[in-house]
């Protein structure tokens, strides 16, 4: 199939859905441990409470790390790109999330997109929009 607009998103149903249920469902079912412990099991029902925020967090944070360190690799690719066809880097007013947009723009329309990106200010979804020939990106997770 090919990537546009409609269909460029990407979830993992394991990751997404069924791996951010459970973590919530633990969150929630070592909450109601605590309240319902009685002396005896307090503590250790604390720590499960513990370890499970510890686990949303976790899980949190593994997909926001590696979102991070993809943005900082489109970013230099989407800046190399505009240097190879332009000769010049990309605008420095550019910021992350329009240069993210602007990886789909075919070579044909990029140098254009980018300045436009610039001069109105456009967000990553009206960058995408305005893309005509799209270039799909399979790689991002």
């Amino acid at each position: 199939m090919s990537q546009n607009y409609s269909n460029h998103t990407r979830f993992i149903p394991l990751w997404h859905y069924i791996t951010a249920t459970a973590v919530i469902a633990i969150i929630g079912g070592s909450i109601v441990n605590l309240v319902h412990a009685d002396a005896k099991t307090h503590y250790s029902a604390a720590l499960l409470v513990l370890i499970s925020l510890v686990l949303a967090s976790i899980f949190w944070y593994a997909r926001w790390f590696a979102l991070r360190a993809q943005d900082r690799a489109i970013r230099a690719e989407e800046n190399f790109r505009h240097f190879v066809l332009t000769g010049k880097p990309l605008d420095k007013q550019l910021r992350t999330s329009q240069v993210i947009g602007l990886r789909f723009a075919s070579d044909e329309e990029l140098p254009a997109l980018a300045k436009r990106a610039v001069e109105e200010k456009l967000s990553q979804k009206q960058i995408k929009q305005a893309v005509q020939n799209w270039k799909p990106d399979y790689h991002r997770v």
